[in-house]
Order: structure tokens, then C-alpha cells, then sequence
């Protein structure tokens, strides 16, 4: 049939492309990947041994490596992942050796408001099914490693209060002394369930655990998680698992999963986790997916070692960035560059008509509230609102170029998207200093990309002055100063009397010098208040507190209120998904 995204839906154009994909082994032979490193999982999917490809390849200059980012989204995204599958169709119809990686998608998201993440209309990540419900078992053994470390805790918790320090050492274990109310760690599901954010556990007698407090963080919110994204080599993973901080002791020291001696158990749980999923776009373009850390507390990105696998294999390497730019990609340019030394050709701003009126609050916008859908006065023209809203889009192309790296603008556009509102957003986004592309590939795939593809593909020709925005010896309320000031555009930052003690103390202390600085911020404003929109002036960030990641070596300024257990809204997505009892076929992913 002719695929219409004005007609059919996600899952039907996923469904009609996937009965004419690639095998992963024709992938494979096409990316130049041996028969010894791929792992298959079925006919479409495999895992590769990415450390096996490294050392074969480690003498290959690395390819042309682009960066995919956003403005500052609508609840619902603006189509980073549809402009990054899009790019890599684009580029493969103009016979570019290309490959892409994108984060997995968590199941709080899919089964709840704003669906998978695997693209859409006719840029998708394929098979869409396996893509969106657990894949090859990433998450679920981040889940199990995670949770391992809180039943290592929580047992441990039990015995010290059942037996004395005799037994306990007949038995090796030396005592703790858990702090019940001081648990930095809590469980973790693959879903949106507000009902699990703060529990109480251990009811029952003196065998059933330990009565206290606890909760439940959303699965890719856990450090596992964080880790798997920033580790090198096998070798650091391992180091990084025993210095997660799961509680503290009755004086304030630090418990971590080698004190509990879990940390070799868990790093096994990942054992195959550690390897890259290799997928395809619904034109045959090889697309990795792998790690999916939470953007608004972690590092929002693909993993580490994936981008070296894709650089060594194809001459332009895709990887996206979770929500705009002020969060994905500073966590991009002073993080994940940072710890992988691999610096970026270009970074492509998505933008969407929508995602800029919505901005466009002096003009008289409407609200997009989460949860609810996009007004329909959206899909109208609308110059004034979008005029308005084009300072949010200038503030990120502004903030790309302080890396000292090349912007492109992506109009994502869609069919009610008129021309003299793109005719508006090429003209003041090209005055601020960036090239510009209108890209369709929602509604045409490759062959609607190609404007973008010829962008991009230029743009990698530019010299590059790739500089980050502060030196790991920078001090640590400096660092939260330049990134308020410089990317987020604020005036001034204050700390609360508990946010000021935590950061003397961490810079003060010399273990801290090579954690880096991982902002916790809403993604839905350049504020930390999400109801400001545009590009609000004069106004002044507030830490209310400091996180500490130790196996990730993250330290979390928090700014505003980040729930690491989103809840799941009164019309989610899981009321449209269902099974096809004939063919086995899943429907209604989105």
C-alpha cells in the first residue's frame, strides 16, 4: 500500500515497512561487521560486541560525528527522534555510509501520554513492536540490577537487627549500622506509577524485612542506567557499580554496593546489556539503540561506547540528545563529550511551527498543558505567535555556537504548516547566524529530507573550535553559574542553606574534582519553572539542593521540583494497544 502519515497511523506504516526489512545479517554485511561480532536476537535484531569491533577497527579514523537537539519542547516533543531517523534516511538516499543511534524508550512513556520513541510518520526505528516493549532486555536487566542492590540493603538491614555482632561475623559480615531514615536509593519499575512514589516496606514480623519508609523511581532513572550510557570498557563498569550510593551509616558515611558486596553481581546482571542494539530505519539504514537515561537528572543520551562503535563503522554518525538544547545538548557538550573525547562536526536544532507559537506568550499563545492535547488554534497560521516565539530558537542557535560548533536548523515541518510561516522561521533563524533546512521527512521519508542532508553534510566541511563551557577544575557553583548564565540565560543564581552547604563540602574535597556537573531542571522551559515559555529575562535560578551520583560521579544541582516517578494521566496510550489474537501482530503503538 502507499504510506500516508496524513492517513495511517504509526503503527501501521511500521507494520507495512517492516514486511520488507533487512535481515540484521544483510545489516551487518553492509556496516562491515563480522559474523563474530554480531549477537542475534531473531532474524531483525542483534546486539554487537562493540569491544570486538573496537580493537579491529581501533586504527580507522572515526567518521563525521552529528549531534541532534531541540528547541525547548511542548509537553508532547518536537520530533528529535523523527528528525534523526529522517536525517538518516536523507543521507542514505544521497549514498552517505551513515548510521544513527537513539536512546531506548522507557515504557512509563510508551504506555502512557507521550508514546514510543522511535520516531514517526515516515521516519521510524524498525521493528517498532520489539522497539517499544522491552527490546532485547536492556531495561530489564538494569531493573534487576538495580533492585538487587536494595534487596542486598534491605536483607542486610534485617539480620544486623536480628542478630548480634557475633553472628554476624560467624557468617563474614561486618555491621553497617543503616541509617532507615537516611536510604538514598528506593526500587525501580518501568513505569508511570505515582502510586509507588513513596511506600512503606518490611510489614509483617521480624523475618519479613525491615519495616521503614521507601519508593519507587521510574527505571530510567536509575544510576544503572546513568552508568550504562557514560562507561568506557568493562573494566570501568565494574568500578563505577561498587561506588553507587545506595544509604548512609547513623554517622553520615556513605554505604555503597561494594560495602553490601553486590556490585560484582550486578555488573553481570548487565553482562550482555553492555553491547549495542542494531536496528534499522523503514528504509534500511542500520540505527543503534542503546541506553536511555533520564534527561532531566542524567545525561539523556545514548551511550558512550555506542557512539564510538557507530564512528568507527560508518563516515556520519547520528546521536541525539533528550529534550532542547539547553538540557540535552549542554549535557552533550560538557559531559558525554567530555568523558568519550569524541567532539562533534555539527548539531542540528529541531524545530517545529507548533513547538515556536507555543512560545510566542507576548503574542497571546495558549497554553499546551501536559497531558492534554495541542489546542487546535496550533495548527492555524499564525505569524504573530510564531514571530514571537522565534527568540527560543535564536537563544539555542546561540548556545550551540558558544561549543564552538556549527548549527543547523531542521524545520520539522508538518502538512498544516504554511509556507509563510516557514518562509518566517528560515528568514530569522538564518539571521542568527544559522544554515536552515526545511525537512518533510514525517510525511515523505528520505526523499523529504534531503534539503536537511545537504545541510548537514556541508556543514561537516566547516572547521570546528570545539571548546567546552568550563574546565573540570572550575569550581562547582562556578560551573552552575556559567551553565545558568550562558545556556539557560539567567541573571543570577541562589542556593538554599542546605544547597550551600553540600557544595562547600564537595568543593572541598578532592574525591569531588573529577565528578561532573549534571543540572537538574524541567525540560519544558529554559527556566526552572515550566510555565515560563520563550526566553524570559532577569531572572534568577534556584538550587535548592545537591545529588550525588558516586558510580556515575554525577553531582546534581537541583533546580525546581523533578519527580523521579512520573504518573500516568487519565487518557494513556495503553487503552489503544492491543494484540492481534490471529496473527500475533501488536496495534496501536505510537
Amino acid at each position: 500500500m502507499v504510506l500516508d502519515p496524513t492517513k495511517h497511523k504509526d503503527w501501521e506504516i511500521a507494520e507495512e515497512a517492516e514486511s520488507r526489512m533487512k535481515t540484521c545479517y544483510q545489516l551487518a554485511e553492509e556496516l562491515g561487521i563480522t559474523k563474530e561480532e554480531l549477537l542475534p536476537y531473531g532474524n531483525y535484531i542483534a546486539k554487537v560486541d562493540y569491544m570486538k569491533v573496537l580493537n579491529r577497527l581501533k586504527n580507522r579514523p572515526d567518521g563525521k560525528f552529528i549531534e541532534v537537539t531541540a528547541i525547548t519542547p511542548t509537553p508532547l516533543g518536537e520530533g528529535k527522534s523523527t528528525t534523526t531517523m529522517g536525517l538518516l534516511q536523507g543521507m542514505g538516499k544521497r549514498n552517505k555510509k551513515v548510521v544513527a543511534c537513539i536512546r531506548q524508550p522507557s515504557g512509563g512513556p510508551t504506555m502512557n501520554v507521550k508514546g514510543s520513541a522511535a520516531g514517526g510518520g515516515l521516519s521510524q526505528c524498525i521493528p517498532l513492536t520489539q522497539f517499544s516493549l522491552g527490546l532485547t532486555g536492556d531495561i530489564n536487566a538494569i531493573m534487576n540490577a538495580h533492585n538487587l542492590a536494595m534487596v542486598a540493603l534491605t536483607s542486610r538491614m534485617q539480620h544486623e537487627r536480628n542478630y548480634d555482632d557475633e553472628r554476624l561475623a560467624k557468617i563474614g559480615l561486618r555491621r553497617l549500622d543503616v541509617d532507615p531514615t537516611n536510604v538514598e536509593m528506593g526500587w525501580i519499575i518501568d513505569f508511570c506509577a505515582q502510586a509507588l512514589r513513596n511506600i512503606i516496606i518490611g510489614i509483617g514480623g521480624k523475618m519479613d524485612g525491615y519495616l521503614m519508609q521507601s519508593k519507587f523511581g521510574i527505571a530510567v532513572s536509575s544510576e544503572v542506567m546513568a552508568i550504562l550510557a557514560v562507561f568506557s570498557d568493562l573494566k570501568d563498569l565494574r568500578e563505577r557499580m561498587g561506588k553507587i550510593v545506595v544509604a548512609y551509616d547513623k554517622k553520615g558515611n556513605p554505604v555503597t554496593t561494594s560495602d553490601l558486596e553486590v556490585a560484582g553481581a550486578m555488573t553481570a546482571w548487565l553482562r550482555e546489556a553492555v553491547n549495542p542494539n542494531l536496528m534499522q530505519s523503514i528504509e534500511g539504514q542500520p540505527c543503534f539503540v542503546h541506553a536511555g537515561p533520564f534527561a532531566n537528572i542524567a545525561v539523556g543520551q545514548s551511550s558512550v561506547v555506542a557512539d564510538k562503535l557507530c564512528l568507527k563503522l560508518a563516515d556520519y554518525h547520528l546521536t541525539e540528545s533528550g529534550f532542547g538544547a539547553d538540557i540535552g545538548f549542554e549535557k552533550f557538550w560538557n559531559v558525554k563529550c567530555r568523558l568519550s573525547g569524541n567532539v562533534p562536526n555539527v548539531s542540528v536544532i529541531t524545530a517545529t511551527v507548533r513547538g515556536l507559537k507555543h512560545h510566542g506568550v507576548k503574542a497571546g499563545a495558549l497554553p499546551c498543558p501536559p497531558g492534554k492535547p495541542i489546542p487546535q488554534e496550533y495548527f492555524k497560521e499564525n505569524l504573530a505567535w510564531l514571530e514571537d516565539g522565534m527568540c527560543n530558537l535564536v537563544h539555542h542557535i546561540q548556545t550551540v555556537k558558544k561549543a564552538g560548533i556549527n548549527p543547523v536548523v531542521a524545520i520539522n515541518a508538518f502538512h498544516t504548516d504554511t509556507d509563510a510561516e516557514i518562509k518566517l522561521i528560515r528568514k530569522m533563524a538564518e539571521q542568527a547566524g544559522a544554515r536552515v533546512a526545511l525537512s518533510k521527512h514525517w510525511q515523505y521519508g528520505g526523499e523529504g529530507a534531503l534539503e536537511l542532508a545537504d545541510a548537514v553534510v556541508d556543514a561537516c566541511n566547516d572547521k570546528v573550535n570545539f571548546k567546552y563551557l568550563y574546565e573540570l577544575d572550575t569550581p562547582l557553583r562556578k560551573r552552575v553559574e556559567l551553565i545558568a548564565k550562558e545556556v539557560y540565560g539567567a541573571e543570577s543564581v541562589s542556593y538554599g542553606p542546605e544547597a550551600t552547604e553540600k557544595a562547600k563540602r564537595f568543593e572541598a574535597d578532592p574525591k569531588f574534582n573529577d565528578f561532573v556537573t549534571m543540572m537538574v531542571k524541567t525540560h519544558l522551559s529554559l527556566t526552572h519553572d515550566p510555565t515560563l515559555k520563550g526566553e524570559p529575562k532577569g531572572w534568577t535560578l534556584h538550587i535548592r539542593d545537591f545529588l550525588t551520583y558516586g558510580g556515575a560521579k554525577f553531582i546534581c544541582p537541583v533546580a525546581g521540583n523533578i519527580s523521579l516517578m512520573p504518573g500516568t494521566g487519565s487518557d494513556p496510550a495503553y487503552r489503544r494497544v492491543d494484540i492481534d489474537v490471529n496473527t500475533g501482530r501488536v496495534r496501536g503503538i505510537f
